[in-house]
């Protein structure tokens, strides 16, 4: 969880109080008495300063409060296949992407608050923006919640399946054993768990653009979401749409999931269907960890199917926690096959600074195919702020 710092945004009301007060205490000082005396009724000076300057303070307490937050995150990195040479490099965001985020709420009355969020996403080793170089590519959202009726955002957010994955993956996907890192080969460079709409070919995001999503309150554990996404194209309303759903029941160590996506390529030739079920279970000496997730792409022509599991788990090791992860990706038209087993370790140095190491080896075989293999290797240093 991410620790930050809060600042009421009351400067203006703040001021007014200050301002108020000073003029009450030259007025009575004008006056020069201690007591007024009505109908018997004495009221000190004092007293009556603190009930003007009462309704002044719980006037400004209604204010929007804001939380900036932020991550810091940078290591070293190491990718290599068998085809090409090692990489060294420093590498930004890998137990976490780099960010910083302005995340507010505002008491409405009556259980209801306006929420929003602004979050921008930066490279540590370049100075750079992130997410194609967005202002606030991580996330951007404004919307309502309410205790009784639930929550609703609107703009830029995550795909429900990334959602469900964070939950899902013992490497939080991230470090080297990130369930959405990319299968080598012969999956035309999809990842080995998808989290958003591949309709179209790669370059799946992980967040969708010009999305609606609810969030229903907690019912004795058991949550739920809806997502749709504006494809915003002239040609056809459904084409570049994503609709999804989520259930989620988490209840002391058991935590059980699924998810359901449909998107349309922008072009309309091409839909997508996948469905994701997962789960975790803490024993206390370790939690254990499973997803298992079906994709399909399908034309006028023809039809592409994948399947992925996942078998994890996270097991405290002094102060930190040991990672461990197993994905078999299944390419059901081609019959190939590519699995990546991943290690990793996170040490706190204190609350809100960490540090991380973690290694990834995938291979991936396919018929009458020559056989593709990659490691990756981090380490590095991660705060939060």
């Amino acid at each position: 969880m991410i620790l930050s710092w809060k600042f009421p945004l009351l400067q203006s009301a703040m001021f007014c109080k200050a301002q108020c007060r000073q003029l009450l205490n030259n007025f009575l000082l004008l006056l020069d008495f201690q007591t007024t005396t009505y109908l018997g009724l004495k009221m000190k000076k004092s007293l009556l300063a603190l009930a003007v300057f009462g309704a002044f303070a719980g006037a400004a307490s209604a204010q929007t409060n804001v939380t900036i937050y932020g991550v810091a995150d940078i290591g070293l990195s190491r990718t290599d296949t068998n085809a090409t040479e090692p990489v060294w490099g420093l590498t930004s965001g890998q137990q976490n992407g780099s960010r910083i985020g302005f995340r507010g709420t505002e008491d409405l009355g009556g259980g209801l608050s306006a929420i929003f969020t602004l979050e921008n996403g930066y490279n540590m080793d370049t100075g750079t923006l992130g997410q194609g170089n967005r202002l606030f590519g991580r996330q951007a959202f404004v919307g309502l919640s309410s205790t009784s009726l639930g929550t609703i955002k609107l703009g830029r957010q995550y795909s429900l399946n990334h959602d469900a994955l964070v939950l899902l993956d013992p490497f939080v996907t991230n470090l080297a054993g990130n369930t959405e890192n990319a299968a080598p080969g012969y999956f035309g460079g999809l990842p080995y768990f998808i989290a958003g709409s591949a309709a179209g070919g790669p370059g799946v995001d992980i967040r969708v653009d010009n999305a609606v999503v609810y969030q229903t309150t907690n019912f004795g554990g058991l949550t739920g979401a809806l997502q749709y996404g504006f494809g915003e194209q002239t040609t056809a309303f459904t084409n570049g749409r994503q609709i999804a759903a989520s259930l989620t029941y988490a209840n002391g160590p058991l935590t059980a999931l699924g998810t359901y996506l449909t998107a349309r390529s922008t072009t309309g030739a091409v839909d997508q269907k996948s469905y994701l079920l997962g789960g975790t279970y803490n024993f206390g000496v370790a939690k254990a960890h499973v997803a298992f997730q079906d994709n399909t792409l399908e034309t006028v022509a023809a039809e592409a199917e994948s399947r992925t599991l996942m078998l994890g788990a996270t097991v405290p090791v002094g102060p930190g926690n040991a990672l461990a992860s197993w994905i078999r990706a299944d390419d059901k038209n081609s019959d190939a096959k590519s699995d990546q087993i991943a290690l990793g370790y996170t040490h706190p140095l204190s609350k809100r600074t960490n540090l991380y190491t973690s290694a990834a080896w995938q291979k991936t075989e396919a018929p009458a195919a020559a056989e593709v293999k990659a490691t990756i290797f981090n380490a590095g240093i991660r705060h939060l702020f």
